[in-house]
């Protein structure tokens, strides 16, 4: 079973979301990168693009598909993991632990909208 971490907020395009002061850390979930397999590049957003929920904000590629990144939250992007560049692989090695972007939120309530961690862990199991 995938790993799911409380405390954080989860998309149905298996997106986690962390929101620190305005400010939401958005990232792939244990279960994206199992369903993907060995990922080999991240194509970034670039900083100030402003983002609407659901709105494709990136792709991540592995070696069995292409996967379209959709933004659960809207906001600006105000920083990108550039890490990611050098070190896609990262992504399966710790996907909570290495974010993808970072979005200034213009409507906090959006991330009501999302799952929390038994209500993601239900829909996963479906």
């Amino acid at each position: 079973m995938s790993k799911i971490v409380e405390g954080l907020y989860y998309s149905e395009d298996h997106d986690w979301v962390k929101v620190e002061g305005g400010v939401a850390t958005i990232g792939i979930t244990d279960e994206a990168q199992h369903q993907l397999g060995e990922i080999v590049y991240v194509e970034l957003p670039e900083e100030d693009d402003e983002l609407s929920a659901g709105d494709v904000y990136g792709v991540v590629e592995s070696v069995k598909a292409a996967s379209d990144s959709h933004s659960p939250v809207s906001g600006k992007v105000v920083e990108i993991n550039e890490e990611l560049d050098d070190n896609p692989g990262a992504l399966n090695e710790d996907p909570y632990g290495n974010w993808i972007v970072k979005v200034e939120l213009s409507d906090e309530s959006e991330v009501e909208k999302l799952m929390d961690a038994k209500k993601y862990e239900e829909f996963c199991a479906k």
